[in-house]
């Protein structure tokens, strides 16, 4: 198997990330490309802390993540393996985790918040994508996901988005951001507008890679 083309998308909280990857997607099949998120390589901690404590638990720092299992996967999935991993719930005693099966393909999509930070992921890159979006509008997404889908309530979420978020994205995301081969900003709601820029994107990939 030749050696696959790693593509990097770094982007800080509601930047739109997932909603950019889930576009980009579509125009490849599952033996085209595949996705593995540093979102499943937090360190688990939940049965360790208090509910208060879990509140405060600082998500946004590099030292929260397994590094040394996120890197040995996409190593793997280079090296023509299958990754299997179980789905990081953010501490949610109500979402039942899957267990996630990465199969290798031509294209594998690296995303997440340290991917350009933990220098010896960024070095497997081939091609380096920022996301980002204005602060308003990444708030307000943090705020949709976090009070739905994570069980926060409004305070906290902003005490995170003030004390954690904010902090972490200027320190270990943001020097990186002139290093990327493309930023693309995210501010829309409408699959139409980022499908744009992923069909341009992907019609590249598909001369250069699966050709």
């Amino acid at each position: 198997m030749n050696k696959p083309f790693i593509i990097g998308v770094a982007g800080g909280s509601g930047s739109g990330k997932t909603f950019f990857l889930n576009c980009f997607l579509q125009h490849f099949s599952l033996a085209e490309a595949c996705l593995v998120s540093q979102d499943d390589y937090y360190i688990p901690v939940a049965h360790n802390m208090t509910r208060e404590e879990n509140k405060l638990y600082n998500f946004d720092l590099p030292t929260t993540i397994d590094r040394q299992h996120f890197y040995e996967d996409i190593k793997k999935l280079i090296n023509g393996e299958t990754v299997q991993k179980k789905e990081y719930t953010f501490n949610n005693p109500d979402q039942v985790p899957r267990m996630l099966e990465i199969k290798p393909a031509p294209i594998v999509i690296v995303e997440g918040l340290f991917i350009l930070y933990f220098n010896e992921i960024a070095e497997l890159l081939d091609l380096k994508l920022f996301i980002e979006a204005d602060n308003n509008v990444a708030l307000g997404r943090r705020l949709k996901r976090d009070l739905a889908e994570r069980g926060y309530g409004y305070d906290d979420v902003l005490y995170r988005w003030t004390n954690h978020v904010t902090p972490g994205y200027n320190e270990y995301l943001l020097p990186y951001k002139e290093s990327c081969d493309q930023v693309i900003t995210n501010n829309t709601n409408e699959a139409g507008d980022i499908l744009c820029v992923t069909e341009a994107i992907s019609k590249e990939l598909r001369e250069k890679v699966l050709r």
